[in-house]
């Protein structure tokens, strides 16, 4: 009776592995409960039940703590993002939810995390390690990294492996290792060419409390592998990587995943996402100084792809010249000022029938705020009014909360024979679904009658819209 209870919690574990790989690499996407538990082979009665008793937490807890996760991680390296964009694109439908849910998490608000971030972080009791992407403090650690580290970008074929799941318990990660070796050693896998083992980070102690962080031990394999209790196989993507060679002891790790973050910064690349990893060269307990040969590897994007466009630079001379005289900032305060007149009409005059977010001032290229109905707000839909700096005319659009929503509804209307409006060529990259010039050349010397104009057409543009989905 035993061993079938054995075998039955390990095809537990294998299935959990899988969901949990799916839901880790769609974050910004919408999961349902049951959409996931169909790749886990269960009905939604039993799935939910069966995930709290092998990870200790519920699938939605287990989501939600993911994405607040996720958006900290990004807040703490920086973005051009407001928080408005984050909580909608990682599945929080309203200001406020994200808001309860992130302090609920971190005992503070977005804002204050964003502004105060490391210093928040040690006060709230998770420890400060610069292990991931998205935490890279830039401190003085060139004088290590001279001294211990070998450090180029690479670009890395696809690595197949074979690994077991672990879940918090620094210290006992080499047990779930022995047990590793113990099925590599059963399926004859140690003596294969290239042989190596790797840890796959899966967690951001930053922003994850050290006993729920997941990291895989794996090793190196030629071929593929099925699933096989807690071992499943795990691939690393091809792609252009930050290596460091290090020979060092085991409590020098946090310096060099620290040195290698700095030198990622240092050197002009940026942190894209994927896999982190560390490949291990050799057995440390043979080592006459017991230290790991070990290779960092921080996945990063090309350096120039970042890079300012040199010709430019001598046209900034202008704008500095405008910047001292004072119109730019005149005019684009008034310009806002003009945006919040236009949303406080919106919510002033339709109040029980859409619901207003806040005003996205942008970076000097689209300003907009959204609105949505109750109804579609529950298809996690919304409308977007829209200034284009750039074109200076007002626009909407039909968007979604996420790729999959806006990919479902653009495909959708692509099927149908709706031509009101213009359907955006390719889904892509896009924020818009469908899309609408509002007020071309806009006449500000009467801010009352452009207001007019704007809200017929919006008007006549989201009943039209409603008409057919709701």
């Amino acid at each position: 009776m035993k061993t079938q209870i054995d075998k039955t919690r390990l095809e537990y574990i294998k299935r959990i592995n899988d969901v949990l790989d799916y839901v880790e690499k769609n974050l910004d996407s919408a999961l349902s409960l049951e959409h996931i538990s169909e790749r886990g082979n269960y009905s939604s009665f039993h799935f939910h039940r069966i995930f709290s008793a092998v990870i200790g937490e519920t699938l939605n807890t287990f989501i939600n703590r993911k994405r607040i996760e996720k958006i900290a991680s990004i807040l703490l390296v920086g973005t051009t993002e407001n928080l408005n964009q984050l909580a909608y694109r990682y599945g929080f439908n309203s200001d406020n939810s994200f808001s309860r849910a992130f302090k609920k998490y971190y005992g503070i608000s977005p804002t204050d995390f964003k502004s105060k971030g490391k210093d928040i972080l040690s006060k709230i009791g998770i420890e400060v390690l610069t292990l991931d992407k998205y935490i890279c403090s830039i401190d003085n650690v060139k004088k290590w990294t001279d001294m211990n580290a070998q450090i180029e970008v690479k670009k890395l074929q696809r690595i197949k492996l074979a690994g077991i799941m672990h879940i918090g318990e620094f210290d006992k990660i080499s047990e779930t290792y022995k047990k590793l070796f113990g099925w590599a050693s059963q399926n004859g896998l140690l003596s294969s060419p290239n042989f190596k083992a790797v840890t796959l980070y899966h967690d951001n102690p930053n922003v994850t409390p050290n006993s729920k962080v997941r990291l895989s031990t794996c090793i190196t394999i030629n071929e593929d592998i099925k699933a096989e209790a807690e071992v499943r196989q795990i691939l690393i993507q091809e792609g252009n990587y930050a290596l460091g060679h290090f020979e060092i002891t085991a409590d020098a790790f946090s310096n060099a995943w620290e040195s290698m973050c700095v030198w990622v910064v240092e050197n002009g690349f940026s942190f894209r996402d994927g896999d982190y990893f560390e490949v291990y060269h050799n057995d440390h307990t043979t080592h006459p100084e017991h230290k790991f040969i070990v290779d960092i590897c921080i996945p990063v994007n090309n350096g120039n792809e970042n890079e300012p466009d040199k010709k430019h630079l001598g046209k900034l001379s202008h704008y500095k010249e405008q910047v001292s005289q004072g119109e730019i900032q005149v005019d684009y305060n008034w310009l806002m000022g003009y945006i919040k007149t236009l949303k406080n009409h919106f919510t002033k005059e339709y109040y029980s029938i859409y619901k207003v977010g806040n005003i996205y001032q942008g970076n000097m290229d689209y300003s907009y705020f959204p609105l949505t109905t109750h109804n579609l707000q529950k298809q996690k839909l919304k409308f977007v009014i829209i200034f284009n700096h750039k074109l200076m005319r007002f626009e909407i659009c039909l968007s979604g909360q996420n790729k999959t929503i806006r990919k479902k509804y653009w495909d959708f209307f692509k099927e149908s024979d709706w031509d009101k409006y213009h359907l955006v060529e390719s889904i892509g990259d896009s924020l818009s679904i469908i899309d609408h010039i509002l007020v071309n050349k806009p006449n500000f010397d009467n801010t009352e009658t452009l207001t007019g104009e704007i809200e017929t057409e919006v008007l006549k543009f989201i009943n039209n819209i409603r008409d057919v989905l709701e």
